[in-house]
């Protein structure tokens, strides 16, 4: 592997989510769980993070099966811990509850030997900005290539 690997990108979550700020996270894996990541099977589609308890949790994730477990291999829809500072859970909790911001998981990666899970302080888009993203999206690529 590579020293940074991504592993998994939720770029739907740009799509439908204005990203405000972001959060590096360390995450609680089982030895199944770490190899199942980085052969890529891992999908962040549909998941988000949740304060539950004043512990920070992965909800959703889909971590595939390892291929070559045996009976205990882990279950792939699993609730997962995430590490961060105490004072950071604070934090989250009270931007989730107070601003109605979500908790997204943007990217998993390697680094340095760790897996890590990018979280984004998401606000989510109306449909008419998710249109006027699209639209700039496209002016910006034309203008690229020398249309305009």
């Amino acid at each position: 592997m590579a020293f940074n690997s991504v592993f998994a990108e939720n770029r739907k979550a740009r799509h439908d989510y204005t990203v405000l700020d972001t959060v590096e996270c360390g995450i609680v894996l089982t030895g199944t769980e770490v190899k199942s990541i980085r052969h890529g099977e891992v999908s962040l589609a549909g998941s988000y993070a949740a304060v539950l308890k004043n512990e920070l949790w992965l909800v959703g994730a889909d971590i595939s099966a390892y291929r070559f477990g045996n009976r205990f291999n882990h279950e792939p829809k699993a609730m997962r811990k995430l590490l961060v500072h105490a004072k950071e859970v604070l934090d989250l909790r009270l931007k989730t509850e107070a601003k109605g911001l979500t908790l997204v998981p943007l990217k998993i990666y390697l680094k340095h030997g760790r897996i890590k899970v990018d979280l984004g302080i998401c606000r989510g888009k109306a449909l008419h900005d998710k249109r006027d993203s699209l639209k700039a999206k496209s002016l910006r690529r034309d203008m690229d290539r020398g249309l305009y």
